[in-house]
């Protein structure tokens, strides 16, 4: 079974590709190092709430997506 941040970190970066921003590009919209964009993306750290919030808002999604499952492929 996946981790929650495991989840958190993979939707995460696959929004931000679909944007084509680099971690970079999303740290300084959010205020935050690139470090902590890529601590995120593997999984290593879970964003806090606001956060969380404001990474959906950058990346034009409801917050509830970035916690859900990928849905599998048949």
């Amino acid at each position: 079974m996946v981790s929650l941040q495991k989840i958190i970190g993979k939707n995460i970066a696959a929004y931000r590709k679909k944007l084509g921003l680099t971690q970079q590009e999303l740290a300084v919209k959010l205020g935050l190092d690139k470090g902590s964009v890529s601590r995120m993306e593997v999984g290593r750290t879970v964003p806090r709430t606001n956060t969380l919030q404001k990474i959906a808002n950058v990346l034009n999604v409801e917050a509830y997506r970035l916690l859900m499952p990928p849905k599998k492929k048949n």
